[in-house]
C-alpha cells in the first residue's frame, strides 16, 4: 500500500521492539494498541514510547512510528512512579494543609520534590500525617487525565484559587505553547507529562525523606519556598534496598571518616578549598607518587604550567564563552586583558607542545600535568572532598597524528582500567560514550571523525559501555568512566576526549613526512579527574579502611603495660628501618582501649606487646576489622608486614 493510499484509508505503520510492524487506524493509542496485542500486556503497560518519546498511553498516535510499551517494572518506568508520586504528595500537603500554594515539583535522581509556599515551613514531623494521605490517594487509583486549556482559562483558574505561583509560570510561557492540565479526581496540576494511567500505579514504595529551603525559581530576591524531598521506587525490596544505602553511605561519609581518621577541614575563610592534615597529606602524596610513577612507565613526560592565564588563552580555546562564569577572574594594570585562574589545563599544555616546531617522528607527544585549577561553586553545590573550588587533576594531553590516534586512545583505555584496578576498584567500570552535544565547536566531519574514531576504540577494548547521545564536551565527543562503589553508587572519574577542534584554534603545528606542516590531533585524558574527589570516592569506598600501602599509619605498636615500652620502641624502630610509617602507643591505657581507639581511626595493624612477647622477640598481630590475634615471631611479621604494604607499580 503507497503512502497516499494509507493516508486515503486513515492507516498508520506502527513499527514495534522486535521489528514487526503492524497497521492501525490513525488516531489509535498505545493502551487500544497493547490490548490489540493481549489483554495482560494492556493490564501492565503504564506508558508508551512513541519515537523515542515517552508519552501517555491515551495520548492518540497520528503517524507512521515505532513504539515501545513501558511496563510498571521497566527502568523506564521509574522516573514516572516519582513524578506521579510528586503530584500524589502535592494533593496530599493541599488537602491536610488548605491555603497551601504548589508550585513546582519534578522528579529527580532516586526520587523527587516538590516546593510549596506556606506561612508555617514544613518539618518532618509533619511526614507521618503526609505520607497516610499519600497512601489514601493511592489506593483510591483515580485515573490521571490529560486536557489542554486556553492560556486566559488557566490563568483564571489558578488566579482564582489563590496560587499566584502557577500564574506566573503560565504567564512566562511562549504563547503559542499548549496548557497542559492533569487531573487526578478533583485535583490537577499544571504539568508537561506524561503520567501513568492512575494514582494506584504510583504503588506504596515511597517514602518521604527531608525538608529544605528554597527560593522561587532559585532567585535569593523572591519568596523562601518549604521544599519536601521523598524517594519512590517499583517495589518495597528497592526502597528497603535504597534505605539501606542511605544508612551505609551516612557511615561512610567521607567528611566525617576524615574527622575520625585526622585527615582534612574546611573553614569558611577558604571555601571550597581543602587543608590538610598530616595524614591526609600522606595518603595524597602516596596517591600522588603512584600516578606518577604509572604515566612515566606509559611514556609520559610530565609538565607543569602557570595558574594564571591571559583571557586570550581561554578565548582561543573556546572555553571563554563556556566557563567563564565558573572562572575566578582578574584585571592587570600592566594588561588591558583580564586574566583568570585555569579552570583545566588544556590551553596551558598546548602552549608547552607549541614551544618548539614537532616533527612526525617526536609524535606521538604524552603530556602529563598534575594541574592545580580553580572553578566556581555555589554554596549549595560544595560537598566536601567531593566538590570543592580548588583542586588538581591528573590532567594529560597527548598529540598525535590521525594513523596514531586509534591505538593512543586504546591505550589510554588500557591505562585507566589498570589504575583502577590497582586501587581497588575496577570491579563494576561502565564507559559511557557521549556524543557531540547541540552546542558545539567544529565542522561537521571532524566530528564524524572524532566519534569513528572512538566507535573503533570501544570495539577493542572488551569494556562494557553504553552510549550517551548529545551529553560530549563542547569541542570534543568522549568516553567517561563510570565506577561503582561497596554500596552500589556510580561515580564518573576518568575521561577521554577526541579533540580535533582545539589543535587548529591553538595553532597547533608538526611538520609531516612530505615536509609540510600539518595540525595534530589533541586528546585530552584524565584517570583520577579531581584527585581531591577520587581520594572522597576511595575514603567511602573502603569506609576509611584503606589498603596498607595508602593508609597514612600503617602500623601501632602497643604494649600492654609499661614495662615492656621499650621493647615496643624497638619494634616500631625496626618497622620504620623497613620504611612503614609506625606510630607507637605508650599511653598508660588499658589494651582493649588502645584497640578501641585506633581501631576508630582506620589503623589498618596493630602490634600488641606484653612480657611474654618481649621475653619471646613475638608480636601479637591484631588487624581492623578482626577480633583474631595472630602471633607471630618478631622477624617474619615485619617482612610480612613490610611485603604486604608495598605500592602497586
Amino acid at each position: 500500500m503507497t503512502s497516499a493510499e494509507k493516508a486515503s484509508e486513515n492507516v498508520i505503520s506502527i513499527t514495534l521492539p522486535d521489528g514487526a510492524v503492524r497497521e492501525y487506524t490513525r488516531g489509535t493509542t498505545g493502551i487500544e494498541i497493547a490490548e490489540s496485542i493481549s489483554k495482560s500486556l494492556a493490564k501492565a503497560v503504564i506508558a508508551i514510547e512513541i519515537d523515542g518519546e515517552l508519552s501517555d498511553l491515551s495520548m492518540p498516535i497520528e503517524n507512521d512510528a515505532a513504539i515501545n510499551l513501558v511496563k510498571r517494572d521497566d527502568e523506564q518506568a521509574l522516573e514516572m512512579i516519582r513524578h506521579d508520586c510528586a503530584h500524589v504528595m502535592a494533593e496530599a500537603v493541599q488537602n491536610l494543609f488548605p491555603g497551601t500554594q504548589v508550585t513546582i515539583g519534578p522528579a529527580v535522581e532516586n526520587g523527587f520534590y516538590y516546593d510549596f509556599a506556606r506561612n508555617e515551613p514544613f518539618s518532618t514531623e509533619d511526614f507521618a500525617a503526609i505520607e497516610k494521605e499519600m497512601r489514601k490517594i493511592v489506593e483510591r487509583g483515580n485515573a490521571f487525565t490529560r486536557e489542554v486549556w486556553s492560556r486566559d482559562e488557566a490563568i483564571n483558574y489558578f488566579r482564582d484559587k489563590g496560587e499566584m505561583f502557577k500564574v506566573e509560570l503560565i504567564e512566562d510561557l511562549p504563547e503559542d505553547e499548549e496548557i497542559k492540565i492533569y487531573k487526578q479526581g478533583d485535583w490537577l496540576d499544571l504539568c508537561r507529562g506524561p503520567h501513568m494511567p492512575s494514582t494506584k500505579h504510583v504503588g506504596t514504595a515511597f517514602k518521604l525523606m527531608k525538608v529544605a529551603g528554597a527560593y522561587w525559581r532559585g532567585d535569593s530576591s523572591k519568596a523562601m519556598l518549604t521544599r519536601i524531598y521523598g524517594t519512590a521506587w517499583r517495589n518495597d525490596k528497592e526502597l528497603k534496598d535504597y534505605l539501606t544505602q542511605l544508612e551505609e553511605a551516612e557511615k561512610r561519609d567521607h567528611r566525617k571518616l576524615g574527622r575520625e581518621m585526622d585527615l582534612f577541614h574546611f573553614q569558611d575563610e577558604a571555601l571550597g578549598q581543602v587543608f590538610w592534615h598530616h595524614n591526609g597529606w600522606i595518603i595524597y602524596t602516596e596517591l600522588m607518587d603512584y600516578m606518577r610513577r604509572k604515566v612515566r612507565a606509559h611514556g609520559y613526560e610530565e609538565i607543569n604550567t602557570p595558574q594564571l592565564l591571559d583571557a586570550r588563552f581561554w578565548q582561543a580555546s573556546g572555553h571563554w564563552d563556556k566557563y567563564r562564569e565558573n572562572m575566578f577572574l582578574f584585571e592587570d594594570e600592566e594588561s588591558e586583558h583580564p586574566s583568570a585562574l585555569k579552570p583545566m589545563s588544556c590551553p596551558g599544555g598546548a602552549q608547552v607542545y607549541k614551544a618548539s616546531m614537532r616533527s612526525y617522528r617526536e609524535l606521538p607527544v604524552r603530556l602529563a600535568e598534575f594541574g592545580h585549577v580553580f572553578r566556581k561553586e555555589g554554596a549549595g553545590s560544595r560537598h566536601g572532598l567531593m566538590r570543592v573550588q580548588a583542586f588538581t587533576q591528573d590532567d594529560a594531553h597527548i598529540f598525535c597524528t590521525h594513523d596514531q590516534l586509534e591505538d593512543e586512545v586504546v591505550k589510554m583505555c588500557d591505562l585507566i582500567r589498570d589504575v583502577y584496578s590497582d586501587l581497588g576498584m575496577a570491579n563494576d567500570i561502565t564507559v559511557h560514550f557521549a556524543t557531540r552535544p547541540e552546542q558545539r565547536i567544529g565542522s561537521e566531519e571532524d566530528w564524524d571523525r572524532a566519534e569513528a574514531a572512538l566507535r573503533k576504540v570501544l570495539d577493542r577494548i572488551d569494556m562494557k559501555w553504553v552510549i550517551n547521545e548529545g551529553d560530549g564536551a563542547f569541542y570534543a565527543p568522549k568516553l567517561d568512566f563510570k565506577l561503582r562503589d561497596a554500596i552500589g553508587r556510580e561515580w564518573q572519574c576518568g575521561t577521554v576526549q577526541v579533540d580535533m577542534n582545539m589543535p587548529g584554534r591553538l595553532q597547533l603545528e608538526y611538520v609531516g613526512e612530505d615536509g609540510e606542516k600539518h595540525t595534530p590531533h589533541m586528546v585530552h585524558r584524565a584517570i583520577l579527574g579531581s584527585v581531591e574527589r577520587f581520594l572522597g570516592v576511595m575514603i567511602e569506598h573502603y569506609a576509611g579502611k584503606l589498603p596498607l600501602w595508602l593508609a597514612p599509619v600503617q602500623c601501632v605498636v602497643a604494649p600492654i603495660t609499661g614495662e615492656v615500652n621499650d621493647y615496643a620502641e624497638e619494634v616500631a624502630a625496626l618497622l620504620k628501618e623497613k620504611g612503614l610509617r609506625v606510630e607507637t602507643d605508650l599511653r598508660n591505657e588499658k589494651i582493649n582501649y588502645k584497640v578501641r581507639e585506633h581501631s576508630l581511626a582506620k589503623v589498618p595493624v596493630m602490634f600488641v606487646v606484653g612480657a611474654r612477647e618481649a621475653e619471646n622477640r613475638s608480636v601479637a598481630i591484631r588487624r581492623l576489622g578482626s577480633q583474631d590475634q595472630d602471633v607471630q615471631p618478631l622477624d617474619s611479621a615485619i617482612s610480612e608486614l613490610a611485603n604486604a604494604a608495598k605500592p602497586p607499580y
